[in-house]
Order: structure tokens, then C-alpha cells, then sequence
């Protein structure tokens, strides 16, 4: 049975020479298929929301901020593993064998792994972004639209990286006449080495590269901290000796540059992506390993499904971390859908009455109005 790792999986059954690939248990391919349905929908609605509340937000501004170019981008990573890998997967399960011509078997694995690295090389991006904001605020802002170039870098990186699995998968016979998409590898080591590059690419060097960034903003933070409280505590010693002194304690504390709220929000939203990337990537990339390098490792074991279910919730996770970190963005858009209906509606009731239809336009342009200034 396939699973929304499906290439991993793969791996592992051709590394243990499964012994009747032409069956299945029909229980957990219910349970799974429930699943990704779900996990499809929440993806599909999410990330269409925010994309949609981005571009509301950068029509609104006249240009997009670096956070929103960045959400933007992860949020069409989540888009494609939901488009190209989990909706593939979930016909796949329902079919139980994969019904196309090799070329479509081989694209088919192809951009399933395309959105894995995307979205985890775009989420790297955005938290070495969140470290130099806070540590080099000023050549953040020197390299403002050096981002688009590394993003950009990024997607290139994921379509050349995960150009080896239209090579390794093809339209294999599995059985008596029965085709399926499979994985030819190198025996005994080829299934081992593949699938702990693929680790390597996607997890192991992504977390250490995030652990090292949120470690330097963790101790850049504790250091605005004490360097806060410090002079906070000098400012108030000062006012107590005297009121020239305070004014010159006080001077100097609106002097030190600390970290703003805004910028301490998007960190904190940043980490808890992170922190959701790796609770759902963790357990998949577990399993893969130990199945890959252990021949007795229990492959159709609920354990090892439900792990593999859980990566695929990384992609409707980060839609509901940005509506909790970033409310005022959904609220805007839902403002001008509402707007829109409501002058709409007003329009088509009124028709012939010139004389509304100047109070409705006028209505709606002072609220767009109102609405602009106040974000």
C-alpha cells in the first residue's frame, strides 16, 4: 500500500523484496484515504485564503513586505504538495494501482518531492531572514529585494534536486500482468543510499540550519532582555537621585535600539512553523530510515501509517499558524469580501435609481478609505 511519502515507501518495499505486492489491507487504505481527503480539503481552502489575504494586503500597501513575500511562497510550496502529492496519493489509494503511462508515473513522482523541498528549502529562507533581521537589521533592510532572488534560487534547487526520482520510478510489472509505478534500485545499498540522502536534503540539514538560527535569535533576544532591564533599572535609579539625572537615564534608554514587537511577532510565528515542520516531518523521516536499513521493520504496521499521514498535515497546518500570528490579514480580506458582496447586492437592487448608486459608490469608497488608513 502507497502512502503520501509514497516514493519512500516504495523504497522500502522494493529494499525488502515484498513477498505478494498484489495485495493490501482494504481497513487502513479506508482510514488513510479518509484522511487525505481531509488533509486536502484543509490544504487546498487554507493556503487559497492566505494567498488571497496577501494579495489583499499588498493591493492595499502598493507592495508586499518581506513576511508576506515569504508566506506567500511557503504557502504555494503547501499548495503543490497538496495539488501534486497528497491528490495523486489519494486517487492512487482509491485505485490501488497506478493507472497511466510510464511518463505520467514518472512526472507523478517527480513533483512529489518537488514540494518537499520547496517548502522546506522556503521555510530555511524564512527563518535566516528572521535571524538577520534581528541580529543585522540594518543590511536586512539594505537587501530588501535580495529575497526574491534566493527564493527563486530555492524553487530552481528543489526541481534539480528531485530530478532523480524520474529516473528511479517507472511503470514496473509487479506481478502477472500487473503494472504498478515502482522504484528499480541497486542492490543491496541503493534503496539504503537514496533514502538517506533524501533525509539529509529535506530534514536532517534543514533542522540544523533552523536550530542555528532560532539559537542565535533566542540569544539575541536574551540580550535585548537584560540590556532592557538594565536600563531600565539605571533609569530608575536615576529618577530617584534626581530629576536631571532621570532625564538623562531616560535619554539613553529611548537611545538603545531593542527589538520591536512587530518583528518579535513574525519570530515567533516563524518558530511555531518550524516547530509544526518538525513535529510532522519527524516521525516520517523516522520510519523511512528504519525501514530502508532494518529488512524486519513492520512496513504495513498502523505505526508506520500513521507517520506517514502525519508529514502530509504540515500543509494545512501553517494556513492556521498564519491566521493566529497574522489575524488582521484575514479580517482585511473577509472586510473586502464583504465590502464587495454588500456593494454588489446594492448595485443590483437599485438599478435605475442613479442618485443611490452615487450614495452606494461613495459609501464603499469611504470605507476602502477607512480601511486603508487604519492598517
Amino acid at each position: 500500500m502507497e502512502s503520501p511519502g509514497s516514493w519512500a515507501l516504495n523504497v522500502s518495499r522494493n529494499a525488502s523484496r515484498a513477498p505478494n505486492p498484489l495485495k493490501r489491507d482494504e481497513d487502513v487504505a479506508k482510514v488513510e484515504v479518509a484522511v487525505l481527503v481531509l488533509v486536502l480539503l484543509l490544504a487546498l481552502a487554507g493556503n487559497a485564503c492566505v494567498l488571497a489575504a496577501v494579495a489583499v494586503a499588498g493591493a492595499r500597501k502598493r507592495g508586499t513586505s518581506r513576511m508576506h513575500f515569504f508566506m506567500k511562497h511557503l504557502s504555494i510550496a503547501d499548495l503543490v504538495v497538496a495539488v501534486f502529492q497528497v491528490l495523486p496519493q489519494l486517487i492512487w489509494d482509491i485505485t490501488f494501482r497506478f493507472y497511466g503511462p510510464d511518463a505520467l508515473c514518472r512526472l507523478v513522482k517527480y513533483l512529489q518531492v518537488v514540494g518537499m523541498f520547496a517548502s522546506t528549502y522556503v521555510l530555511v529562507l524564512m527563518s535566516v531572514d528572521r535571524c538577520l533581521a534581528v541580529w543585522r537589521p540594518l543590511r536586512a533592510l539594505r537587501h530588501h529585494r535580495a529575497e526574491r532572488t534566493y527564493v527563486l534560487a530555492s524553487w530552481a534547487l528543489s526541481l534539480v534536486l528531485s530530478a532523480p526520482q524520474a529516473c528511479i520510478f517507472s511503470l514496473k510489472e509487479v506481478g502477472d500482468g500487473v503494472y504498478d509505478c515502482w522504484g528499480d534500485f541497486v542492490q543491496p545499498w541503493g534503496a539504503k543510499a537514496y533514502v538517506t540522502w533524501i533525509s539529509l536534503a529535506v530534514y536532517v540539514i534543514p533542522v540544523t540550519v533552523l536550530s542555528v538560527c532560532y539559537g542565535l535569535i533566542s540569544w539575541k533576544v536574551w540580550q535585548n532582555f537584560r540590556l532592557k532591564t538594565g536600563r531600565d533599572r539605571r533609569a530608575t535609579n536615576g529618577a530617584e537621585n534626581g530629576a536631571g539625572a532621570g532625564a538623562g537615564a531616560l535619554a539613553r534608554v529611548s537611545s538603545v535600539r531593542l527589538i520591536s514587537e512587530a518583528k518579535m511577532r513574525t519570530v515567533k510565528m516563524t518558530f511555531v512553523i518550524v516547530l509544526a515542520y518538525i513535529v510532522c516531518w519527524t516521525p516520517f523521516f523516522f520510519v523511512q530510515m528504519w525501514a530502508a536499513w532494518d529488512p524486519m521493520a513492520p512496513r504495513e504496521a498502523m505505526a508506520f501509517i500513521i507517520a506517514m499521514l502525519l508529514a502530509s498535515l504540515n500543509s494545512c497546518c501553517n494556513p492556521w499558524i498564519y491566521m493566529f500570528f497574522a489575524g488582521h490579514l484575514f479580517r482585511d480580506l473577509m472586510r473586502s469580501c464583504m465590502m464587495a458582496l454588500h456593494c454588489g447586492c446594492g448595485e443590483q437592487q437599485n438599478p435605475k435609481s442613479q442618485s443611490g448608486a452615487m450614495v452606494m459608490k461613495s459609501t464603499c469608497s469611504q470605507r476602502s478609505l477607512t480601511q486603508t488608513t487604519t492598517t
